[in-house]
Formats: structure tokens, sequence, C-alpha cells
């Protein structure tokens, strides 16, 4: 099979169905019912209802699960996705997109100097030994297919995010200047009227602009960086020339999931919105099917070579994140797609799964705006803030990959005195006129809701702003002299902020001897409330080399495959790089896919 192999119609495998094939809660418990048809449709035609028996059945519209979908298909299987929420796309059309694959062709033509050895001694540095090598070495062999098998099979194109570094550079076969990739810009208008059920971004990509996720490292700094400036040109005349080309523009996630949706519409694959898994049908110890809810009524769609867990993580089920994870968490901390409520993962549970890091996600330092919370990426790491926890000092570089940052921030006996939940970043009115925060512009005032709902807090002293935020003054004014004076010579004695490639991608390359690190010294001052958000959970379901579930015994049951953050990841505890989460998702749906067609 070549990335490029011709498709088959994706109804040409299917069988009639028999009103046996039809009957709902063989393994599950559902009552007996019939899907209906006008729920049925394939592909939005309006035009008869399909069987509902498939080769390969996908739980999920995200990347995992629409990757999965498209390479079934172009193997020649008939398939049906099935989503629970009313949107396709699901976390990953919110996200940068972001997609972390080493030794693919993007970044090769690009000359990045990656190798197969460099690629495995890095992952392995940075996952330990507690993933199994044969799945890191599955991982980086599929993926680079992974990603030429998808340029063949839909209008995605991608681009390299030059500089921006492996999260860990200066472990074995890291690289200064990154693997990362991102989808390219692409035209809505290839979805026609299914654009309008893509999962919208969790940003908005400002009015009149075309936005690569690379750029907002420079559009941060368009009021004081040239390159900044020219950078905003950039994404605006972007935007205006595609405007008059008539085009609906769309980069990062929301890219990303149209492309594969609209290689999906190509290949003929239904999906099911609005249709939630309620089980696995599971008979002789294998997995033969799904019961879906579809318009209020529960049926069964049988699977007959597999089912593809590709559902995300449980990052809003409170029980959930209360049972596996530790206290304080929130699902409202979470900017995870709110239908990810874990329901692929308690399925594969029920059907004798093995779970793993169910006590872990993709953390990331977050204020808790009203509404949403706010994923902070470049604003704790500019020079001119630092974090402090509730003792009124430092505990970590604000500068280190996010999930490490939140790693800490659990981690309360780690030498620093004092809870590090909720943390404080704590900037001056210098840093306020030179940077963009979130969507507000440099100088510009604060929402009042943000003041309201305590996420934002505003002095002008260091002592008044700590018994705003409740720490000791002494002990903050002690911490910002030290700050300020370290600061000044360029240099973190404390915690090494500025030491890797990495440290300085989300800094000001103005700001010397080092970009990370100014003093906090023009008042007014602010202090933003840091909690332990997330993009979505990593733990789930144990997945081998092959993306096959196991049991407790290492055993793989029988019609089951799971990819993204409804397995366990094959980042273990840590993150590579930016796209640890999409990369993967994608390549071992596609190796599931894969697998399932090679039976």
């Amino acid at each position: 099979m070549t990335a490029s192999a011709s498709p088959s119609p994706a109804r040409s495998s299917r069988t009639r169905p028999s009103r046996r094939s039809v009957l709902a809660g063989a393994g599950a418990g559902a009552a007996a019912a019939v899907l209906p048809a006008a729920a049925a449709r394939a592909d939005g035609s309006g035009e008869g209802a399909p069987p509902v028996e498939y080769d390969v059945v996908v739980v999920g519209s995200g990347a995992a699960g629409m990757t999965a979908a498209l390479t079934a298909a172009r193997r020649g299987l008939s398939v049906l996705v099935v989503e629970k929420a009313p949107t396709f796309g699901g976390s990953a059309a919110r996200s940068g997109a972001g997609i972390w694959l080493p030794n693919n062709s993007v970044i090769l033509r690009a000359g990045v100097p990656d190798t197969p050895e460099k690629a495995a001694a890095y992952l392995a540095a940075v996952v330990g030994p507690e993933v199994p090598a044969d799945r890191q070495a599955a991982f980086l062999a599929h993926g680079p297919r992974m990603l030429d098998f998808v340029m063949a099979n839909s209008p995605l194109r991608f681009r390299y995010m030059d500089g921006y570094s492996d999260y860990y550079p200066n472990l074995p076969g890291g690289l200064p200047n990154g693997r990362s990739i991102e989808p390219d810009q692409l035209d809505g208008n290839v979805l026609g009227a299914e654009l309008d059920h893509l999962n919208p971004a969790y940003m908005a990509v400002p009015t009149g602009m075309v936005v690569f996720s690379q750029d907002y490292k420079w559009l941060t700094l368009a009021a004081v960086n040239a390159r900044g400036t020219a950078v905003s040109a950039e994404c605006l005349a972007r935007g205006t020339a595609a405007a008059l080309r008539g085009e609906r523009p769309l980069t990062m996630g929301q890219a990303l999931a149209a492309g594969l949706r609209a290689g999906l519409l190509t290949a003929g694959v239904p999906v099911w919105l609005g249709s939630p898994l309620v089980d696995l049908v599971r008979e002789g110890g294998a997995v033969t099917g799904v019961v879906v809810e579809r318009e209020g009524v529960r049926g069964v769609v049988r699977a007959r070579k597999g089912v593809v867990l590709g559902s995300g993580g449980f990052e809003h089920n409170a029980q959930m994140r209360a049972r596996y994870q530790q206290q304080p968490i929130g699902t409202q901390w979470s900017v995870g797609a709110k239908e990810n409520t874990g329901d692929g993962i308690r399925a594969g549970e029920r059907a004798g799964a093995a779970l793993a890091l169910m006590e872990d996600a993709w953390w990331g330092p977050s204020i808790p705006l009203p509404g949403e919370p706010y994923f902070c990426l470049a604003e704790r790491t500019l020079p001119g803030g630092l974090i402090v926890n509730a003792a009124g000092v430092r505990f970590v570089n604000e500068a280190a990959p996010y999930s490490d940052v939140v790693h800490v921030m659990y981690e309360k006996d780690r030498g620093a005195p004092g809870s590090h939940i909720p943390a404080w970043l704590i900037v001056d009115q210098n840093y306020r006129n030179r940077y963009l925060f979130k969507d507000v512009l440099p100088a510009l005032p604060f929402p009042e809701s943000w003041y309201g709902a305590g996420a934002v807090r505003k002095a002008w002293t260091w002592d008044a702003l700590a018994g705003q935020i409740g720490v000791p003054a002494g002990a903050l004014r002690a911490t910002l002299n030290r700050f300020n004076a370290q600061a000044w010579n360029g240099s973190d004695g404390d915690f090494r902020r500025g030491d890797t490639a990495y440290d300085h991608y989300y800094t000001d390359p103005g700001v010397h001897p080092n970009s990370c690190l100014a003093p906090v010294w023009v008042p007014p001052f602010y202090a933003f409330r840091i909690v332990p958000g997330d993009l979505g959970t990593k733990g789930g379901i144990v997945t081998d080399a092959r993306a096959r579930a196991l049991r407790p015994d290492g055993s793989a049951i029988r019609g089951l495959w799971a990819a993204g953050n409804a397995s366990a990841a094959v980042m273990g505890h840590s993150y590579a790089g930016a796209g640890s989460t999409i990369g993967p998702a994608m390549t071992f749906g596609y190796i599931a896919a894969n697998d399932i067609a090679d039976a």
C-alpha cells in the first residue's frame, strides 16, 4: 500500500444489513432499535440511508479519528465516523495544530538536520523506559509515512515551524530549531456547507488576518520589534489577498480539521454528528461494533473488522478527574473540547482494557478568565514577569515547557515553602506597554470582567499587590529584589531561566543580555492568577505498537484499537515538542487503520 493508493468508494464493500445486524444491545444491554434513516444519511446529500454495518467504525472526529478513517477508506474499507458533538474536529480544531513528527518530508525539505538515530535518541531520553521501545519506534517509523499519506489524500499542506525548539534541546538528539510543523493556509470553501459544522477555534484569528501558529510569537512583540511589525503586516496582506480571491482562509487547528474532513468527503466517508458512543458491542471476547445514540434512539452499528476509539480524553468529566488526578483540579480549567468526558476510555475499560497515565494531562499554566481559561504561553516567559506561590517566592523556571511548570505546581515539597496552587504571574507597566497579552493590545486596560472574576489584580506598590493576592509582603519584596538583581545581570542563578533555546522562544530579542529576563519595577503592578490548566488529559487505554487495545495481562482485545487522548500517550509523562499531542494522535490513528486493513 502506498500513500497515494487509489481510493475505493466507501460503499463498495458494504453488505445489505439484516434485521439481526441492527438489533441494539448485543453485548451492551440497550433496547432493540433501528437507527433512524434520516439521522443516518451519509454525507448531507439527503439521499437514502447507509447500511448500519461497516468494516470499520471510528469513534471521534478529531485528528486521530479522522486520520484513521481516511486511512481505512483509502485502503478499500467501508468506514463510518460517529461523533458525540454537533461539530467535527474535537480539540484538534480548537488548537494551534503544531505537529511533532521527526524526519517528516516537510522538515527534511526545509533542511532540518534530523536523522532516525537522532530522533530515537531524543524520544528515548524524553519519555524514558516507561513507554515501551516498540511503541516509540512505531511512532517514529510511521509518522513520516502518515504525513505523506495525508497530503496525498487531502488538501492539507504543511509548514515548518522554524525556530520552535524541541522542548529539551540539550538532551541527546534534541534540535534547537525544532521538528514541529503546522498546517498551511486552507480555503474553507473546499468543504462547502459542511464548513458550518467545524468546531470553532479556541481563540479566533483577528478579523481580516491570516495568522499561523508561529506568527503569534512575533505578533506579541509587534509594538517593540521590527520583525513583529512586519509579520503583522504580512498576516493582514494574506487576509486581504484571500478575501479578494473569495476564499474563507483557515489556519492552525481549523485548517487541520477542515482538511481531514475534506479528505473524508472525497473518500465518501460518512460522519454522523450528534451521535455519542453509548457502549461497545462485545461478543465472544471481541469487540464487534458500537452502540450509538442518534436522534434520541439507540442502535447498533456493526464493525466487521474493527472499532477505533479516537474519542479524546476525560478532561471535562469531574468524577473521573477527582478519581484519578491530584487536587485541586477543575474541568473549568481545561481548553479541551467540552464533549471530552472519557466515553471511549470507560467503554474500553468495560471491554477489559487496561488504563495508564490517568493521573496526567497535557498541562499548562492557565489564567481562569471569565467564560474560558487562557492557556498561558508567551505571557509567562516574556521578560519582565515572574511567578510566585502563596508564600510570595519563586518556585520554577517560568519559561520551562508548560507541562513541566504544572508538574512542579503539584509538587509542593520541592524546597519552596507554601502552596503552588494557585500561583501568581507578576508583571509591571513596562511589560504591559511592550507586549500583547492574550488579545489585549499593549498599554490598553484589561477588561473589567477579568478583575471581577479575580483573574487579575492591580496595585501601585509591591506591598499593596501582596495584600491583594494574599501573600506575605516582606517575602514578595525579597523575591522581587532578588529577581530584579538577577534580571539586570541577565542570569537566573535560582532556576536557570534562559539556559536553553526553548526558554528563548517566546521572549523579546531586543532585551539584553538575556531575552528571558527584565526587572519588574515600573508601577502599576499586575498579578494574574495561575492554575493547572490543560489541553486535555493524556491517560487512557493501554495500546501496543499496532495501536491495539490491551488487557492488563498484555493480551490484545480483538476488534479494538485506540489512538489520541483516548489512549495512554506515547510521550509518557513528558512532552517532546510542540505538537506532541497531535503528531502521535494522527500517527497511531494511521497505524490502527493499516493494522485493520492488513489483517
